[in-house]
């Protein structure tokens, strides 16, 4: 080949051209994310060194950025927790039949929670309730007419898909499970997960028992007391429950997976729980920072962003790794509040604008419940709501997922502005996973604040689908959430913008966000006065 050619020919090779050099915007975003995520911070568990230079530099970064101290004449708001830590070596779980006894394998069959369960020893018979849910506003209640008191309600998690996703998440949250599982007189539950609806292989799944439970320390704000024990089985193992009875796991699955009402029935095994706990005190907090809003009227009312700053810190090793860095969950949203808080402040919103960095979300959403409780701002002046916990940049962003959209105004700014971004806005792909409440905008929504939590969409059937499940597969609380894995930055820093522009656009309107009138979470709301205080708790839709 003539030289002159051969020379033409290398330089038109795609995997000889230069790397494009990464904008200033993705090298700000990766930057943040970098620092979080290095195995110096050791997984930022709560209450830990770590988590506490995780928001030592979140404050530098509020400071750099001209951002106020939001918790007074601080940017960290102090939050007392208690730890609880299963001692695994002397817990166990036996299953009574007849006098036979099965004793059960810890971590292989069954684990038992740190979080939930007031009482060492229980001894108990247990009821299968199906998905256990006791839902008044649509007539749906699996508890009613069972003989539950003192018994264990074994359930399925998820519920009929008849119940709109939103009303289904929020019965299946623990406050209000608990509330009617004690009402009903149960003193447990053992939780089975449907295998369709899989986030983790079940071994990563039975690591998390090893690590610490926190609550906090001040009893008023514990939702999950009042039972003595909960227990978390194997589906694969699960076959052991239904031995025995007219029904087998598998033909359970089956109903569920086809929303079938699903059957209702004593159990032959009693359940033996004997569960050792050790307490101890932790300090965390969360970061707090504070934009002024440029009007004098409307900057006496709050757009609050969220995310959580806490992973789960060094847990047992996985391939040799034992630090959970927490780079995608959520490094990645913390990075994104910082560059929001960035962009706004060059040019400042009518409203004010607070930046919520939580501690304790992989704990229970421990911080931003506490938050909501200890708000440092007027309660009645916070008018929305926008949380990120690994809004999962892997591929372009040409589709988003925005949990809540169909509860209030927020879905038209939500809309102009995705749709001035080329963006598609999708419904919810999978409302059994009940990621509405799962997250830190759950707390603000209880306390009447109209919210939204993101994720990237994608088409059903697309290898954007497979990469997103595939990704709770192979990383979700795995070490391997770290720097190294396939992250799409400029797709982040997109997001980021689109992100801007809903909190300015919101920030800037002339009335505050509200429910719509046909959602359920507007009885959390509560009716504002034209001086912008509240008054009574609205009625229900």
């Amino acid at each position: 080949m003539h030289r002159s050619v051969l020379l033409t020919s290398l330089l038109l090779l795609p995997a000889l051209a230069p790397a494009a050099e990464p904008s200033p915007e993705v090298k700000r975003w990766w930057g943040h994310v970098q620092v979080l995520a290095d195995d110096g911070l050791r997984g930022r568990d709560t209450g830990s060194e770590g988590h506490r230079k995780a928001a030592a530099y979140v404050a530098r970064q509020f400071a750099s950025l001209g951002i106020k101290p939001g918790a007074g004449d601080s940017y960290l708001q102090d939050v007392e927790l208690v730890s609880r830590r299963l001692v695994d070596a002397r817990s166990k779980l036996t299953l009574v039949r007849e006098g036979q006894r099965t004793p059960l394998v810890i971590g292989k069959e069954a684990f038992i929670s740190a979080r939930m369960g007031d009482t060492r020893q229980v001894d108990a018979p247990m009821v299968f309730v199906g998905h256990g849910l006791s839902i008044p506003e649509v007539g749906h209640d699996e508890l009613a007419g069972l003989d539950l008191k003192g018994k264990i309600a074994v359930f399925l998690y998820g519920g009929p898909e008849t119940i709109p996703g939103p009303l289904r998440a929020h019965h299946s949250s623990q406050a209000e499970r608990v509330k009617a599982l004690k009402k009903a007189g149960a003193i447990g539950t053992v939780v089975l997960m449907n295998p369709k609806h899989e986030e983790t292989p079940w071994a990563r799944t039975a690591l998390s028992r090893l690590q610490p439970a926190m609550t906090f320390a001040d009893p008023a704000l514990d939702e999950s007391s009042g039972l003595q024990v909960s227990v978390t089985f194997n589906p694969a193992h699960a076959e052991v429950l239904f031995a025995g009875t007219p029904h087998t796991f598998k033909e359970l699955l089956a109903l569920a997976d086809a929303n079938q009402p699903l059957p209702r029935f004593e159990l032959p095994s009693r359940l033996q729980s004997n569960a050792e706990r050790v307490s101890a005190p932790v300090k965390s907090m969360n970061v707090v920072g504070l934009l002024p809003g440029s009007d004098a009227v409307l900057a006496r009312e709050y757009v609050v962003l969220t995310a959580h700053l806490d992973h789960v810190g060094v847990g047992a090793p996985i391939q040799g790794d034992a630090i959970y860095n927490g780079a995608m969950d959520n490094a990645t949203g913390v990075a994104a509040v910082l560059e929001v808080a960035r962009a706004l402040q060059a040019q400042k919103p009518q409203r004010s604008i607070l930046f919520v960095l939580v501690t304790g979300e992989e704990k229970g959403l421990l911080g931003s419940r506490y938050f909501a409780a200890h708000p440092t701002v007027p309660a009645e002046a916070i008018v929305a709501n926008f949380n990120l916990d690994m809004f999962l940049p892997l591929f372009p962003l040409k589709h988003l997922v925005a949990y809540g959209q169909d509860e209030s105004t927020l879905a038209a700014p939500l809309q102009e502005v995705a749709t001035a971004q080329g963006v598609e806005l999708l419904k919810d792909p999978e409302p059994n996973r009940m990621l509405f409440i799962r997250s830190d905008q759950y707390a603000f929504i209880l306390k009447g604040v109209p919210a939204l939590s993101f994720k990237f969409g994608y088409a059903p059937g697309s290898p954007e689908e497979r990469a997103f499940k595939g990704w709770y597969t192979r990383h979700y609380h795995a070490p391997s959430d770290d720097l190294r894995q396939p992250i799409d930055k400029d797709a982040a820093v997109r997001f980021v913008k689109l992100l801007t522009e809903l909190t300015r656009t919101v920030a800037n309107a002339p009335e505050r966000p509200r429910w719509n009138d046909t959602s359920f979470f507007r009885r959390f709301a509560r009716a504002t006065t034209p001086e912008g205080k509240q008054d009574t708790p609205l009625s229900n839709p």
